[in-house]
């Protein structure tokens, strides 16, 4: 199971991964928590869409399930309204009835509920920042850790099913800055142009410390799949910026894993690992 905040978040973020595991055979589960309605139009080439928040709720319920059907992967919309990205200084208010504005026990009610129903047992989200400090990445943090934590537990969310355990919870990779600068570097050795030298120098001026990756699975024969995935997401992935701004022969030879974190393990597992599953194959759980 892999708890986003937003639909395009999954394609962006460990899309491969889950590709994978879906061409495996494994049962992927994709959780969106909220609808993105409030996102903007971030592709300059799409132009404007009609009807408000409505309207883009809609379309953004088009591209999910394009992108699901591109990655081969089941999908759940838990229901959530998208809380937006505050700006300013200082920041406005967070919307009423925003994901982010919602109490914890009933923003992770309906995820412990899906826990219980499909069962998984490994679950990946993001980390206590929320990847980045986005509200609904934060929030999603945390209900996540809830649900991992209290569905196996007969005595709480009573009558939101029959109690199950997951094993494993990770937390997704992201950009990392030692990635990034291997990519810059291996375009530089090609004599090709880098895009990626003002986001190294910014992330350099401004240290964002880096996680711990204990587990990195080789996701590059599923590229195809996640670029279809992103692009799927017609109003937030810019096919001239910068997901695709690495030639992906490249990518191929310089950096074909997706990274993630180990954060809870019921199981015993050696660090580091090259699947989700280590530790549950032999049939620990």
């Amino acid at each position: 199971m892999a708890v986003h905040a937003h639909p395009d978040d999954e394609s962006s973020k460990g899309a491969a991964t889950t590709a994978k595991y879906a061409a495996e055979g494994v049962d992927v589960l994709v959780v969106s928590c909220t609808g993105g309605e409030r996102g903007d139009v971030l592709n300059p080439s799409y132009g404007e869409v009609p009807g408000g928040i409505e309207g883009m709720q809609a379309l953004r319920r088009e591209e999910m399930a394009a992108a699901a059907e591109a990655l081969g992967v089941q999908h759940h919309w838990l229901g959530f309204v998208d809380s937006g990205l505050p700006e300013g200084d200082p920041l406005p208010p967070l919307p009423d009835g925003c994901f982010a504005l919602v109490p914890l026990e009933e923003a992770a009610a309906p995820l412990v509920e899906l826990v219980r129903t499909f069962k998984p047992h490994v679950i990946t989200t993001y980390d206590e920042n929320g990847g980045y400090p986005h509200p609904d990445h934060i929030q999603c943090h945390k209900v996540s850790v809830e649900a991992f934590e209290a569905a196996g537990d007969p005595e709480r969310y009573v009558g939101r099913g029959e109690p199950w355990t997951p094993s494993k919870l990770y937390y997704n990779g992201g950009f990392s800055l030692v990635r990034m600068r291997a990519i810059h570097e291996a375009l530089l050795e090609a004599g090709r142009e880098s895009p990626f030298g003002e986001w190294i120098e910014s992330r350099e001026s401004r240290p964002w410390p880096e996680r711990e990756v204990t587990t990195r699975i080789d996701a590059g024969a599923y590229f195809e799949q996640r670029d279809a995935a992103l692009r799927a997401h017609a109003t937030q992935i810019d096919p001239d910026g910068f997901f695709f701004a690495m030639p992906r022969e490249i990518e191929l030879v310089q950096w074909r894993t997706e990274e993630y974190e180990l954060a809870q393990s019921r199981v015993p597992t050696n660090i580091p690992e090259d699947d989700l599953f280590a530790g549950l194959r032999d049939g620990a759980a």
